[in-house]
């Protein structure tokens, strides 16, 4: 589904990566590591179009991201560092302007994604009041509700209990398991049962995986 072709890319003069070439498959669930700095949040950036600081290929369904990037963005749910998330509205106000955005969000399954995400009771606070940690999950959210076939998720798991953490992997292997595919990367060893890639981009920038 998704095909990186010879990635180069630098920051203050200094390579993050050169030659880096990988595929992600439908039904993958591929995890990127690296030591701090060592451009995974640079690399996720540029795969969901929000940085143009590199050089190489990228390919989604065969075909150059540049020229379908309409159609990669629509089958594309990206989750940051950042929560992402209108202070003044409330979690179920951020999360049906999320599914006004995207035609690939099911807005009539909000309010159990709330549930799921421990948020249930707090659907009509402005997210202002609400701690950082709760404003995160509003945004977690949105990957209960998304049909989109490819995730890319960077560090999906901050600043959630373990009972979270392994609703997260269930919901992680259910979408593979349906034919999607996910790109993250996180610093919690992984539990999900079932084959999980790990590309390292100290030991395999400038190599192919």
């Amino acid at each position: 589904m998704l095909e990186v072709q010879k990635l180069f890319s630098e920051r203050d003069d200094r390579v993050l990566f050169s030659q880096l070439s990988f595929t992600l498959n439908a039904g993958e669930i591929v995890q990127i590591e690296g030591q701090n700095g060592s451009g995974k949040t640079t690399l996720l950036r540029i795969l969901s179009g929000l940085s143009r600081n590199y050089e190489g290929a990228i390919y989604w369904r065969g075909e150059p991201v540049a020229e379908v990037r309409e159609q990669y963005c629509r089958e594309l749910l990206y989750f940051g560092h950042q929560a992402g998330v209108k202070a003044v509205l409330t979690p179920e106000e951020n999360l049906r302007w999320y599914a006004a955005l995207s035609p690939l969000m099911d807005a009539a399954g909000i309010m159990e994604a709330l549930q799921q995400v421990g948020l249930r009771g707090f659907e009509d606070v402005p997210c202002h009041s609400l701690s950082a940690g709760q404003n995160r999950r509003v945004s977690l959210a949105r990957l209960y509700l998304s049909r989109a076939p490819l995730w890319i998720l960077d560090e999906p798991f901050t600043a959630i209990d373990k009972r979270g953490v392994a609703a997260k992997e269930r919901l992680l292997l259910e979408h593979a398991r349906r034919g999607g595919s996910v790109l993250l990367t996180t610093h919690h060893e992984l539990g999900i049962q079932g084959p999980v890639r790990k590309i390292n981009l100290d030991q395999l920038a400038g190599t192919s995986v």
